[in-house]
This record gives C-alpha cells, sequence and structure tokens, in this order.
C-alpha cells in the first residue's frame, strides 16, 4: 500500500482539553491512523461497506456485513484457507503446509485440538504474569518522565513471544530486534497481495530460519515448563512444533503491540482512564470495545471452495472472498464500552468458527497484564501522540503516556 501523504497534522503535544467532546477527537484520531497506514486503501474499502457484500474486480468479493462475514467463517468446507487467493497461497511456501493457517478439514481440527492445549487462559496468565512482572515494574517506574508505550509494547509482545517460541532471556534491544524481524515479513502483505515474490520468500525464510532452529532446540530438549517441550508432550511432531513457532511469531505481536496504545488512547480520549483504573471489572469489556473499534485484522481472506451463496452474491470456486472486518466492526458505532456487542460480532476481529485465533488467550492476558500496569498508576495520561505511515496494521508511531 501507498504511503500516507497526511495533509492533517498527525501529532498532538499536549493532553486534551477537557471541554473537546471525546466523540470529536477519537474517531478523528483513528481515522488518522488508518489513513496513514493506507491512505487509498481504507477510504476504498470503507466506501465498499455501503453494501453488505459486493464483488470488486481484480480484488474478489468483499463482504462487510458481521451476520455474513460469521456465515461465512463458520462454513470451513465452502469457505477455505487453503485455496488460490486465500492466506493459505501467503504462508505456505514459508511456513510449511501444516500451521493451522493454512489448514483445512480433518487434519486441521486435529492439530487444532493439540495445540489447543497450550493456550489455556490459567497457563497464559501465569505465563504472562512470569515473564513480564519485572518489566512492567520498571515500566511503571518510568512513567513521571513520560514512557513511548508503542516501543515499550514492541518490546514486551516481543519478550513474550520469545518465551512461547524458546528464545528466553535476552535484552530490550534483543526483543526489539525480534520485533523488528517479524515486522520485516508482515509488511510485505497488503490488500492485493496473493502470493510473496521469490525475493519476499527469501527474505522472510531468512528470518523464520533461526526461528525454527531454537524452536526444534526447546523441543528436544523436551523440557514442558515450556511451551515447545509442552508440545513435544502433546504428541506434536518436530516439524508441526517448528511450523506452529513460526505462526505464532508471526501473529503473535503486532496484534498485541499495537492494540494497547490505541486502547491507553481510547480511554484517554472518552474520559475512562479513571473509570477503569478504579473499577477493575470495566476492563475487560473495554478491551473487547477497543478491539472492536480499532480491529486489529482490518481483512480476513477465504478461498470458495464450492458453489455458494453470500447474501444476494452468487460465487463459484475459485473465488476470492475478502471479509472486510473493518466495515463489519465499524458499522457497530463508535468507542462505547458500555454498549454490549450483539452475537453476531462478538469478536470477529480474531475470526470464528474453525479458525478462530488459537492465541486469543494469550492476547488477552498479555493486554489486560499490561492495561492493569498502566491503570494502577494514579494520574496517566496521553501526552504526545503522531501515526505511522505506510504499515499493514494502524498504528501510533509514538503514543507518550505520562502519570
Amino acid at each position: 500500500m501507498t504511503p500516507a501523504r497526511a495533509k492533517t497534522p498527525a501529532r498532538e503535544t499536549k493532553p486534551a482539553r477537557a471541554k473537546t467532546p471525546a466523540r470529536e477527537k477519537t474517531p478523528n484520531w483513528e481515522t488518522r491512523l488508518n489513513l496513514a497506514a493506507h491512505p487509498l486503501a481504507y477510504p476504498f474499502v470503507r466506501a465498499l461497506g455501503r453494501r453488505p457484500v459486493v464483488r470488486v474486480p481484480g480484488l474478489g468479493v468483499v463482504v462487510s456485513d458481521a451476520a455474513l462475514a460469521r456465515r461465512v467463517l463458520m462454513d470451513g468446507e465452502t469457505f477455505r484457507k487453503d485455496g488460490p487467493g486465500s492466506s493459505g497461497d501467503l504462508w505456505t511456501p514459508i511456513l510449511g503446509p501444516s500451521v493451522l493457517l493454512n489448514m483445512e478439514g480433518e487434519a486441521h481440527r486435529a492439530l487444532r485440538r493439540r495445540l489447543q492445549e497450550l493456550f489455556t487462559p490459567d497457563y497464559t496468565a501465569r505465563l504472562c504474569v512470569r515473564v513480564l512482572a519485572e518489566p512492567l515494574r520498571d515500566l511503571v517506574a518510568r512513567l513521571p518522565e513520560g514512557v513511548d508505550l508503542v516501543d515499550e509494547m514492541r518490546v514486551l509482545a516481543a519478550t513474550v513471544i520469545g518465551e512461547v517460541i524458546g528464545l528466553s532471556g535476552g535484552t530490550r534491544d534483543d526483543h526489539r530486534h525480534l520485533f523488528e524481524a517479524g515486522e520485516r515479513i508482515v509488511g510485505m502483505v497488503t490488500l492485493r497481495t496473493r502470493t510473496l515474490s521469490d525475493r519476499q520468500k527469501a527474505v522472510a525464510q531468512s528470518v523464520l530460519g533461526p526461528i525454527g532452529e531454537t524452536a526444534a532446540a526447546a523441543y528436544r530438549a523436551g523440557d514442558e515448563t515450556t511451551v515447545l517441550g509442552r508440545m513435544r508432550g502433546l504428541g506434536l511432531s518436530e516439524a508441526e512444533a517448528r511450523g506452529a513457532a513460526a505462526a505464532f511469531f508471526l501473529t503473535g505481536t503486532e496484534t498485541v503491540a499495537t492494540l494497547v496504545p490505541r486502547l491507553i488512547a481510547l480511554l484517554h480520549d472518552h474520559g475512562r482512564l479513571a473509570d477503569v483504573a478504579a473499577d477493575e471489572r470495566l476492563l475487560d469489556p473495554a478491551i473487547d470495545e477497543a478491539m472492536r473499534a480499532t480491529v486489529p485484522t482490518p481483512v480476513m481472506l477465504r478461498s470458495v471452495h464450492a458453489a455458494a451463496a453470500i447474501g444476494e452474491v452468487r460465487v463459484r470456486p475459485g473465488d476470492r472472498v475478502l471479509i472486510a472486518t473493518i466495515n463489519c466492526c465499524r458499522a457497530y458505532g463508535p468507542f462505547d464500552p458500555d454498549r454490549p456487542q450483539p452475537p453476531e460480532l462478538k469478536r470477529l476481529w480474531f475470526g470464528a468458527g474453525p479458525h478462530f485465533c488459537i492465541g486469543f488467550p494469550l492476547a488477552h492476558a498479555e493486554i489486560r497484564a499490561v492495561a492493569s500496569a498502566l491503570l494502577a498508576a494514579p494520574g496517566l495520561r496521553v501526552v504526545e501522540r503522531s501515526a505511522a505511515r505506510g504499515v499493514l496494521i494502524p498504528t501510533y508511531r509514538r503514543l507518550v503516556v505520562r502519570t
């Protein structure tokens, strides 16, 4: 996607004045983030959202209605991830054929059943407490000076995923470089990308090769206190464990790293930081609503395997289906953590049905751990921010918070 040339200044150098209505500010900042990331694709996709489903030549069948999107995602026989134009086309050449992201049918169900035992809510919460306790104490101690939450989240997300794939320990710079390595691969993908070029595949393999070797070593060690050791105990082969580790590395950092700064910004702009800090029961609904408002997975891809209909549009084998999750989620209005989410929408940004994100408990545990630590600091506020340009997942380039 073409980097943005934003005409509107994307920077705030002082806290929002209380008299400015929150509902005017927040959509403005969220729109800025999306336009800075995708100055052409974002308005184009949002315009497509005027219709629940539409066929776009050269792009595919675009679904912008939450109920229709959920119906597509739940039907893993008709709409698949392993056909032409699906996400499997992107990842199979570099991850191999068995990494959940590109599987269907009984093989997918069998692997998913085994992997699902890895990321129970209880286990992921304990993992995040163990891995993040010291970095979060350090983060909170620096809040009076001002902290760039974007950079902090890159380090923290990479710290957790490093633990998952067998890269324990390391310095802040090590974790920052790990995040940047994954970013190099994810940044190759745009809305129109169907396959990676030979050069892109070579870059991805050069990044993922050492990740796979580290994961394989942790797998062979068989220590069941580690995620890779638990994979061996659950009966996964070494090749399956390597593929899973690479997939977790690619999908398990940017979602968390980009969401937390936007969550804190949304709560700040809507005057809800103090409310959520005072009542921990409000945090989980606030996280879910921030994910709905920011849509960490703006688009999902499927390939049509059998003739069917999506709403009033007929599809045939080989068609590409593009689920515009951003349209499905944004149709329900601006950020409002007090508003219940309807059943058809619930966590749609993590998928639905057979491919609902297996790493959701880990992502939620990370977000909750960091947000809880930040909200416990009295007087937290956003003092500076700017939008990131030319990135896949819209995000802040810099978001400074201070107590």
